[in-house]
């Protein structure tokens, strides 16, 4: 019984062809007892995509998958190498040697992370200089516990960055000298996220916006000792629209004084320039502001209800703050859509100033209240003048009862998306919640004592449609208890020691999107199974509020 000879196969860009393979088959035998093997060679149809469309594939897959795909052949590790924009790199001093090759490999990186654990040495200013010259189109860096990095090496990086959009730096020794340097040279800089510095102490010396004042959209300020270092550059980004100050030491009342009279000035120079005919204004008003345990009383909201574009405002865990505080800007910021208020259940934010929102603010969208303890009158006025409520959460409030939600549901039309946690309803909510509010497509119910399992099961049948996630009940829907809109986030995919970071999870948007561009392929085996793997995903993900 002879066997026959192996094939060997054609493709000359090969390592190992998973896809290409020989089957035998012993379908006869010949009359003198001989016995023919049949050699079949199955074609791979991967072969016939693109390789920008074989990179487009790359995109949805998963950390490990895309990390193995790599290495089926030489073709696929190719194009995974030039496809690949955004890489995490575990930031050690170890890694230096092979920083030439990496970036050698991926030559086409423009968004990049460097992590380094507290008990590692991190990367060092030669390591940095290094891939800022590899790098020469890195519009992003995020860099935590990179604490061997100082001022000149930020210095000399900014340099070599011109093209950088967005910084990210967190728990890194390097201060407000670096910060001025990355500002100057980078004038497309449009994100700085700063937190946990340590050289931003008592004394630093101010950060300016220098060349990226024009260009400055967003700045985020966490857990800082000396925050108000950064005055100077609020005050000078003349587009800036997004403010968030996060758990930051010291009086923060004298800075949002700044920025309200730098607003208000901007408001009399728009005046000034219709009045002479003038289309042209040097500053952008700002539309976001986030105040979250800070130091900020009714001094610091009534300086930010001069900034009367606000759309977004987020006062959380400032127990200075009362009713007082949020009537000035209700007054003025006549133009929001998102409030989040926590409380802290100190009482000072209650009816008084939700009324107020209710009268002022009619383009209201979304409603956050934790730990406010509101009832039935502010949350009846809210009801009837923000007709446009489309997302509603209320958590840890003990004047929250069956009354409060009854007026929720038979007066607020519009609302698609409800969160109710730690309040003291009971299933008489639930009913009427099931007659009510007929746009309601999501709803989540937590730690509500008096809420049974047979109050969501009924909920269910008479909302068939409708997301349910209640503590009794089986199904849970996974959004979270803030009704904020949920952002694209990213997730790392190791490559040894490097990271490539890409979509860990597909939409159905997505796939929607790669069936309508694939579509020719889709009966063949690589597609074709690959779509029936990511649909199988998509029934275990979270769906979030």
């Amino acid at each position: 019984m002879g066997q026959s000879p192996p094939v060997v196969l054609g493709r000359e860009n090969s390592l190992c062809d998973p896809f290409t393979f020989l089957s035998s088959s012993s379908a006869f035998i010949s009359g003198e007892g001989f016995r023919d093997e049949i050699a079949v060679e199955i074609v791979d149809y991967t072969a016939e995509l693109p390789d920008e469309c074989l990179a487009f594939v790359f995109q949805f897959l998963g950390p490990g998958d895309r990390n193995r795909c790599s290495l089926v052949c030489k073709r696929w590790f190719r194009v995974d190498g030039w496809s690949r924009h955004r890489l995490s790199l575990n930031a050690q001093s170890e890694i230096v040697s092979s920083l030439p090759s990496l970036f050698t490999r991926f030559d086409s990186v423009t968004k990049l992370a460097l992590r380094c654990s507290r008990k590692s040495i991190s990367l060092t200013d030669d390591a940095l200089l290094t891939i800022s010259i590899r790098c020469r189109n890195l519009t992003r860096l995020k860099l935590r516990g990179c604490r061997e990095i100082t001022d000149e090496g930020m210095s000399t990086f900014a340099k070599n960055s011109k093209k950088l959009r967005k910084l990210s730096c967190g728990s890194c020794m390097f201060g407000a000298k670096a910060l001025n340097a990355v500002l100057d040279h980078c004038a497309n800089l449009e994100e700085l996220s700063v937190k946990r510095l340590r050289g931003i102490h008592d004394g630093a010396e101010p950060i300016g916006p220098g060349a990226a004042a024009s260009s400055l959209k967003m700045i985020c300020l966490k857990e800082l000792v000396n925050g108000q270092s950064f005055a100077p550059l609020v005050l000078g980004s003349k587009n800036l629209k997004t403010v968030k100050i996060i758990h930051c030491l010291g009086d923060w009342d004298s800075v949002l004084q700044l920025i309200g009279n730098r607003n208000r000035n901007y408001k009399e120079n728009l005046n000034c320039d219709i009045n002479y005919g003038s289309s042209d204004s040097n500053r952008s008003p700002l539309m976001e502001i986030h105040l979250e345990r800070l130091q900020v009383s009714d001094i610091g909201l009534s300086a930010i209800s001069k900034c009367t574009k606000i759309e977004n405002l987020h006062i959380v865990k400032t127990p200075e703050c009362s009713n007082y505080g949020l009537v000035c800007v209700a007054e003025n910021c006549k133009l929001l859509r998102k409030l989040h208020i926590d409380g802290w259940r100190t009482n000072r934010i209650g009816d008084e100033g939700l009324i107020a929102v209710a009268k002022h603010c009619s383009n209201l969208q979304e409603l956050v209240l934790i730990g406010v303890n509101a009832t039935h009158v502010s949350l009846s006025a809210i009801a009837c003048n923000c007709s446009k409520l489309e997302r509603l959460a209320l958590c840890g409030s003990g004047t929250i009862g069956d009354t409060e939600i009854a007026c929720i549901a038979a007066k607020c039309m519009a609302l698609k998306k409800l969160c109710i946690k730690g309040c003291p309803i009971s299933d008489i909510a639930i009913e009427a919640l099931g007659s009510g509010c007929p746009n309601l497509v999501k709803i989540k119910v937590r730690k509500c004592r008096g809420v049974s399992s047979d109050a969501g099961e009924w909920l269910r049948e008479q909302r068939g449609s409708m997301l349910i996630n209640m503590d009794a009940c089986d199904t849970d829907c996974g959004f979270e208890a803030s009704v904020s809109d949920i952002g694209v986030h990213e997730t790392g995919v190791e490559v040894g020691q490097v990271t490539a970071v890409g979509a860990s999870s597909s939409s159905n948007g997505r796939l929607a999107l790669l069936r309508s561009k694939l579509g020719h392929f889709a009966g063949r085996n690589l597609v074709a199974c690959t779509l029936r793997r990511w649909s199988n995903c998509d029934d275990s993900l979270n769906i979030n509020l």
